[in-house]
């Protein structure tokens, strides 16, 4: 899976930005254009970003080592508000979403989380980010409520970032 990072060594990496997603399925790749829109912008040093499909050792890969993950994946949601934007902690367990938000890939990011808790290998903090789709059909463009979702995004990924930056949303 590509890898783009803003540290040179992962011992040195505090807080690591998870896209999960696949750019050849539409809104599905709205983690994936996160990640690239953050790789435009002047990071603080110690943010290594990551692209994956989120299959669960791979996810766990690209968090291991941080003290803080943000994870940025497309959500199905019931009734539906493409474009939406959850956020959420990840704390001593995986709660499910009030809303019944599912990952648009076969697995979910709970599997990665328990799995990840078994082996030791959880960050101290992992923060979610859930972006309710429109259209994870085969495709690479995001569809508009979906496109407009990620630069607000961005900029709220990037107040997290911030030093001293605390928010207790959840």
């Amino acid at each position: 899976m590509d890898r783009s990072s803003r540290s040179r060594s992962r011992s040195r990496t505090r807080i690591a930005v998870i896209g999960i997603g696949n750019d050849h399925r539409r809104d599905d790749g709205v983690g994936w254009a996160v990640v690239a829109e953050l790789a435009r912008r002047r990071l603080a040093r110690g943010v290594a970003l990551f692209r994956t499909d989120g299959e669960p050792t791979r996810l766990i890969g690209a968090w291991e080592g941080a003290r803080r993950a943000i994870v940025v994946d497309a959500a199905r949601s019931r009734p539906s508000r493409p474009g939406h934007v959850h956020r959420f902690r990840i704390h001593d367990a995986l709660s499910p979403s009030p809303h019944g938000e599912t990952s648009s890939h076969g697995f979910a990011l709970g599997d990665a989380v328990a799995l990840a808790r078994v082996l030791g290998r959880l960050p101290t903090e992992l923060l979610v980010y859930a972006v309710e789709a429109a259209d994870t059909g085969p495709g690479t463009a995001l569809s508009p409520p979906v496109a407009a979702a990620v630069l607000p995004l961005v900029a709220r990924i990037e107040r997290d970032l911030a030093p001293r930056g605390t928010d207790s949303g959840g």
